[in-house]
C-alpha cells in the first residue's frame, strides 16, 4: 500500500478545500452520525478518567477533542489540514491550553514521534482512518507515543458493509396485508485495498478521497506493531418512527475497536 502515500497530498488538498463546508456541518459537537454512533461508543472504549492526557489523531474542527476536555482531560489534537486546525482553534476559542492543536500528519512518521515518547495515556481517531492514505507511519509511532498498556480507539466507516461500489436496497413488501420494510446492503469488492471517492457529507465542494482496507489488512498492520485488539463496537440506529428509506438499522455502518499494546513492536 505504500503507493497510496502518492495520494495525500491531492487529500490534504481535498480537505483544505472541503474544511470550511465540513466545520460548517459538523459544528461545535458534530452530527447524529457521530452523536449517536461513534461517540457512545468511542467513549465507553476510551473510559477517560481526569487528568489523562490524549491525542485525537485527525481531529478536523477539533469537536471531539473538546468533548475529551469536558471530560477532565488533556488533549492534543491533530491534523494535517492547517483549515480544519484554525477551524478546531476558533471553535475552543483561540490557542487555549485545553485542547491544544497542531498542524501533523499522521503519514509522517518523524513528526509523530516528536510528540513526545511515552507521553499520551491514550489515543483517539474517530472516522478517520479510511481517510489516511498510508497508515504504516501512524501504527508505528503510536507504541512509542502511547504510556505502557495505553489504548488506541478507533472509528471507521464499516470495512465489511460500506465498500468501493457497494449498493443500498431498500425493499417494500406487503405480508399478510402488513408492510413490512428491510434493507440490505449489496458487496461487490471488499478483500482488495483499494483507493476511491465518495461524497462523506451532502453538498461537498469536492468529493471525498477513501482508502478501502479490509478487515484482516487494517488490522495486521496493527498486530505487527504489538497491538492486540481487545474492544469493539459496531453499532446501528434505532429504526425511524416514519420508516422511510433505507436505514442502518441491523447492518453497522461503523466500527469502532480498542488495540493496546502488550508487547514491544516488531
Amino acid at each position: 500500500m505504500s503507493e497510496w502515500q502518492d495520494l495525500n497530498d491531492s487529500t490534504r488538498s481535498t480537505w483544505e478545500t472541503n474544511a470550511a463546508h465540513w466545520d460548517g456541518f459538523m459544528g461545535d459537537e458534530g452530527n447524529r452520525f457521530h452523536l449517536d454512533l461513534v461517540r457512545p461508543a468511542t467513549e465507553r472504549l476510551l473510559d477517560i478518567r481526569p487528568g489523562q492526557r490524549v491525542l485525537d489523531v485527525a481531529c478536523g474542527n477539533g469537536n471531539f477533542s473538546r468533548r475529551l476536555a469536558e471530560l477532565g482531560a488533556e488533549v492534543l489534537g491533530i491534523d494535517f489540514s492547517p483549515t480544519l486546525i484554525d477551524h478546531a482553534r476558533a471553535r475552543s476559542g483561540g490557542c487555549g491550553e485545553n485542547p491544544h492543536y497542531q498542524v501533523v500528519d499522521a503519514t509522517d512518521y518523524a513528526a509523530l514521534v516528536s510528540l513526545g515518547a511515552a507521553d499520551f495515556d491514550a489515543a483517539v481517531a474517530n472516522m478517520a482512518l479510511m481517510d489516511i492514505s498510508n497508515l504504516r507511519p501512524l501504527t508505528a509511532a503510536l507504541p512509542g507515543l502511547l504510556r505502557p498498556g495505553a489504548a488506541f480507539v478507533f472509528s471507521v466507516s464499516h470495512p465489511c458493509f460500506q465498500t468501493p461500489g457497494g449498493r443500498r436496497i431498500y425493499e417494500e413488501q406487503d405480508v399478510d396485508g402488513q408492510p413490512v420494510t428491510q434493507s440490505f446492503v449489496q458487496v461487490g469488492q471488499y478483500i482488495t485495498p483499494k483507493s476511491h471517492a465518495g461524497m462523506a457529507i451532502p453538498n461537498e465542494p469536492v468529493p471525498s478521497r477513501y482508502f478501502h482496507r479490509p478487515l484482516s489488512t487494517m488490522l495486521q498492520m496493527f498486530f505487527e506493531q504489538g497491538f492486540v485488539l481487545d474492544g469493539m463496537h459496531e453499532p446501528v440506529f434505532e429504526r425511524d418512527s416514519q420508516g422511510l428509506g433505507f436505514q442502518w438499522t441491523d447492518v453497522p455502518p461503523v466500527m469502532v475497536c480498542r488495540v493496546r499494546t502488550t508487547t514491544p513492536p516488531h
